[in-house]
């Protein structure tokens, strides 16, 4: 047993190959030089912020990107260990490593194990190489399966698969073979998306009007139309569920206690760390991000937490900083965002809703001095007056009707 309070930490390798055709991820190509600076200042990050939060300890690590797996397995163990040496970690730490089929080999996957992690994450999207094609993606199902065979006799027992639905001319059929190809390699977790075409992407400029027109309500030309969408969906769980998935968020699924242990504290708001470019952070109900910019990270311009935990200088060499210093910081854009009571309810609902299990008007009480009734009352009576939200027992959760429309009853939780 400890006394420390939970903290999960994510780190963000954001370099890849080349950037597929629907991401709007932070990711870049790079050489092995810049590997190397990168894992050296995350080094440093993760030494400076552990520093001067000895009070937590880590209970999950999620390295994402980007493609982790396409840095050189030692800045990998090289990160890794510095997680272990800096940072207080759990015993049954869940360590997560994000991985694409064409940059894993079995010196890889072997050196990640040795290292610690104990899941991995690996981007297939679809079972058909004309969508992989089509995605821009580097490898074909052929090299997934082979990496997948590969895991699996190293020793490696919680896999999570990526998929990604309503892709461009896909029909019901298409998916459901992807999704069945997929069943039968019996991974522990599926993440089962659906395309979103993001403004500044290549899909963007070849699909984006036909996006445009089907939020409209009109007929896309090449992206499914809304009711094939939500068949897709219907679909995905009708037959995960048939082999013993079970939808514990919006889209994701896994076997009885394969949850993703990560992605579960960040729907239930549990403190986060952000290391790397662009990372983003919660903790003391203060949200703050990292710079953007390769160039200023690597120069070693990241965020510090002695501000937010009040130990050590301010922005203005004073101490710890005021409410009206916070208030500066936001407009002066220095990355730091206190949030109010108002905007940690509002997280506490959008977030917790996209869980299965809804959430806790206990657990709201509890946090917030008031019922879920007093601070919600009318979004709650006429979301469950449409259908859309159900209640049972202590639990406020989404409909099935309600999951279709998730964007439009989230956002009726803002205050």
């Amino acid at each position: 047993m400890t006394d420390k309070k939970e903290l999960e930490l994510y780190l963000h390798i954001p370099f890849c190959i080349r950037k597929c055709n629907y991401c709007d991820f932070l990711s870049m190509p790079a050489d092995e030089g810049v590997y190397i600076q990168y894992a050296d200042m995350l080094l440093e990050e993760l030494k400076e912020k552990a520093s001067v939060c000895r009070e937590y300890q880590a209970i999950t690590v999620f390295l994402g990107g980007g493609t982790p797996s396409l840095l050189p397995e030692g800045q990998i163990s090289r990160i890794l260990g510095g997680v272990q040496e800096y940072f207080s970690l759990s015993p049954n730490a869940e360590v997560t490593i994000e991985c694409n089929p064409g940059t894993l080999d079995r010196q890889k996957l072997s050196a990640y194990q040795k290292s610690g992690v104990n899941r991995l994450s690996i981007g297939l999207q679809s079972a058909i190489n004309q969508e992989l094609g089509l995605l821009g993606r580097i490898h074909t199902f052929q090299q997934f399966e082979e990496n997948f065979a590969l895991a699996r006799d190293i020793g490696f027992q919680n896999i999570n698969i990526d998929l990604i639905s309503g892709l461009p001319r896909q029909t019901l059929r298409d998916w459901e073979y992807t999704l069945e190809k997929v069943m039968d390699l019996e991974p522990e977790h599926i993440s089962a998306y659906s395309l979103i075409v993001e403004p500044g992407t290549p899909f963007y400029e070849t699909y984006g009007e036909d996006e445009q027109r089907r939020e409209q309500g009109g007929h896309p030309q090449y992206l499914p139309e809304e009711e094939t969408e939500r068949d897709m969906y219907q679909r995905t769980k009708a037959l995960l569920e048939e082999k013993g998935y079970r939808r514990y968020e919006i889209s994701n699924y896994a076997r009885q206690g394969r949850e993703c242990r990560h992605n579960i504290g960040y729907w239930r708001r549990t403190p986060y760390l952000g290391f790397g470019l662009g990372s983003a952070s919660l903790l003391e109900e203060t949200r703050f991000s990292n710079p953007s910019s390769l160039k200023e990270y690597l120069e070693g311009n990241y965020t510090r937490l002695g501000p937010v935990l009040h130990k050590g200088p301010s922005a203005k060499g004073t101490g710890a900083a005021s409410e009206r210093e916070w208030q500066e910081r936001q407009t002066e854009g220095e990355g730091y965002w206190k949030l109010s009571r108002e905007q940690q309810m509002e997280e506490f609902m959008f977030l917790g809703l996209r869980m299965a299990e809804g959430v806790s008007k206990v657990g709201f009480q509890a946090a917030f001095g008031i019922n879920m009734e007093g601070a919600y009352g009318k979004p709650l009576q006429e979301f469950q007056k449409q259908g859309l939200l159900a209640q049972q027992g202590d639990a406020v959760f989404l409909t099935e009707e309600g999951i279709a429309v998730s964007n439009y009853v989230l956002g009726g939780f803002l205050l």
